[in-house]
């Protein structure tokens, strides 16, 4: 009978796992101002007409692949397909002056992704955003989620 190898010895071709195996260090999203059970989250996105640039999706996407290593861990990470988040990060590159991630080629050994110091740049701007506009709005989105019947 062949032996199985552990899922701790990885995959017999040296590839990835199937699963993140640092799905840890993918961060937070920052937790929205709530009042009670009510939450007030948002949602920024940056469009050209109506395509869109940069959004929470690709965000997230990016973030996924810095933890994974590659899209298709990544697009399991998140439970979109890989065509889904291939076509996501293809958007966000034609996007950009100069690509969020770049991709090794398939094969022997997966190739895998990598954010550049573009995507990281992009993340990192993104979420300091975030929790800008969130601090800075504190009191009035508690005095309109207050007026919200609960």
């Amino acid at each position: 009978m062949p032996k199985t190898p552990s899922p701790a010895a990885g995959p017999p071709d040296g590839g990835h796992h199937e699963a993140c195996a640092h799905a840890q260090d993918i961060p937070a999203t920052p937790r929205p101002p709530a009042f009670g059970s009510l939450e007030c989250r948002f949602r920024m996105r940056i469009r050209d007409g109506d395509h869109v640039a940069i959004g929470p999706g690709k965000i997230a996407l990016l973030e996924a692949i810095h933890a994974c290593g590659s899209i298709s861990a990544a697009a399991r990470h998140l439970g979109m397909s890989y065509r889904r988040a291939w076509l996501l990060l293809d958007e966000l590159n034609r996007s950009l002056t100069s690509p969020a991630a770049i991709s090794g080629h398939g094969g022997h050994n997966r190739g895998g992704c990598i954010l550049t110091p573009v995507g990281e740049r992009i993340v990192a701007l993104y979420r300091t955003i975030e929790d800008k506009a969130a601090a800075s709005t504190q009191a009035e989105i508690g005095s309109l989620l207050a007026l919200v019947k609960r």
